[in-house]
């Protein structure tokens, strides 16, 4: 999947692409037809750039309810010849999800389309995952034969069967057809039940990689073995060398974080780093200054683990290097430095913005760390970040950042947190929003009695118009 292009944030198709809640609140004052076509081009267009954890389909949903809209253009991005020739989930998993939040809200037509798709459709098990959660037996019990017919009558057909019951994500419509009056579909889905099951448990008695009984050098072997196959081993290896390894084999392991193959310097670093060894700080200097990228990266993620008094004051030191150990150094003080490292924090959050942009993956940490210290000087940089970044999940944690920085964030970006993606950007909302402002008190309630929302949110709302509340 490519990277989606993302507009400018002060459009509103770039306000609906970041799922901000001010997207929202645009497209319902915006002409209806600018609004759906800005709607559907985020639904069609999944504009996540982790579409795995990035949450957005209730949001979308939200909106085609408010809007009245139509599900034309989902349907003929659904059933186009595209869905022939790109099998890849992430084509159609933000549609199908969107349809799977309109079925729970009693859209009769996302439900029908969902069906349809679990019968014909190429990403068809995101679709039954779907109906699962949501539709009733019988409409499950429906797509039995349609779903089976995708699978061969023959071992190869069978076999591929069993693993997708095996694997499948809810478990619900297998069951059911297990159980089906139908004893030709019955019988065929408790045979690839029993078949997943033994396969699990053949896996179980097949473990691969250390042996008891293994030295140290065999556990360094096997991590630049894997290594040479495309597989970074370096850190289950460092969790077997703390299991084998004994005071008699530190030379052995500081010799192999000294001069090792990578992987075997990778593996010695991170063990002597999770064991807070004392050799532990100029080795992981050392391999920054001389090592291979695979190195220095496993050199860095070593010292951002270590909990220690001299890791923190390595990093008070460190921290104004134009490099990866600099940039480590910063992350550090901003997990586990105290208030006389705001201004090193606030160095290391500016010059990411300003060298990497407001998407940098340095910035999750950054921003965290600016709220931690409250450090109030960041506010203007915070607020940059929320308002540019694609991730729905930074600006999350770019307004929790404000909310413990910025005397106005109570008023200002609280309010349209109300309607953001992120559960949790909106239960932060709910405990701060400033309820003077009349939307504010008509969102809380209408979160309150939504049977979709979190119920993390709805506490949080509870809190704020219960009977105990004194806000409101």
């Amino acid at each position: 999947m490519f990277d989606p292009v993302i507009a400018p944030s002060g459009t509103l198709l770039g306000l609906l692409q970041r799922g901000r809640g001010d997207g929202t609140l645009h497209a319902l004052t915006a002409p209806r037809a600018e609004a759906l076509e800005a709607l559907d081009h985020c639904v069609l267009h999944d504009p996540r750039h982790d579409w795995q954890v990035e949450n957005r389909s209730l949001y979308y949903a939200r909106l085609y309810l408010d809007l009245n809209g139509e599900l034309d253009a989902v349907e003929a991005h659904l059933f186009g010849a595209e869905d022939i020739l790109d099998g890849d989930e992430s084509r159609t998993g933000l549609a199908l999800a969107v349809l799977g939040h309109l079925a729970s809200y009693g859209r009769l037509d996302a439900l029908a389309l969902l069906r349809r798709y679990a019968a014909h459709g190429t990403n068809w098990a995101w679709a039954l995952d779907e109906l699962a959660l949501r539709d009733d037996d019988a409409g499950l019990r429906a797509l039995a034969a349609p779903v089976l017919a995708r699978f061969p009558a023959d071992p190869a057909g069978d076999a591929e069967l069993a693993a997708t019951v095996r694997d499948a994500f809810e478990p619900r419509p297998w069951r059911l057809w297990a159980e089906d009056p139908r004893t030709s579909i019955a019988t065929r889905v408790r045979a690839a039940q029993e078949a997943g099951s033994f396969d699990r448990w053949q896996r179980q008695m097949r473990p691969a990689g250390p042996r008891p009984g293994w030295s140290v050098a065999a556990v360094l072997d096997w991590a630049q073995q894997g290594l040479e196959r495309g597989a970074a081993l370096h850190v289950p290896a460092a969790r077997c060398l703390a299991a084998v390894a004994g005071p008699e084999d530190r030379a052995e392991i500081l010799e192999a974080a000294r001069t090792g193959t990578e992987g075997a310097r990778c593996t010695a670093l991170r063990h002597l780093a999770d064991s807070a060894d004392p050799d532990a700080l100029p080795l992981i200097e050392a391999a920054v200054a001389d090592g291979s990228a695979g190195v220095v990266e496993a050199a860095v993620d070593a010292f951002e683990r270590m909990r220690t008094v001299a890791a923190v004051e390595h990093a008070r030191r460190w921290a104004e290097r134009p490099d990866a150990l600099g940039a480590a150094a910063g992350r550090v003080l901003a997990c586990r430095g105290t208030a006389q490292d705001g201004d090193l924090v606030l160095g290391a959050l500016r010059e990411a913005v300003r060298g990497e942009g407001p998407d940098a993956p340095t910035l999750w940490t950054l921003v965290d760390g600016a709220g931690r210290l409250g450090i109030a000087c960041a506010a203007p940089v915070l607020r940059h970040v929320y308002r540019e970044t694609a991730s729905s999940h930074l600006r999350g944690r770019a307004a929790g950042a404000l909310a413990a920085t910025d005397p106005s964030f109570a008023t200002g970006f609280a309010v349209e947190c109300l309607w953001d993606c992120e559960e949790t950007t909106r239960e932060l909302a709910a405990r701060h929003a400033e309820t003077g402002d009349a939307r504010v008190v008509e969102r809380l309630r209408r979160l309150a009695a939504d049977p979709a929302e979190e119920a993390e949110v709805q506490t949080a709302v509870r809190s704020r118009i219960g009977p105990d509340a004194q806000t409101m």
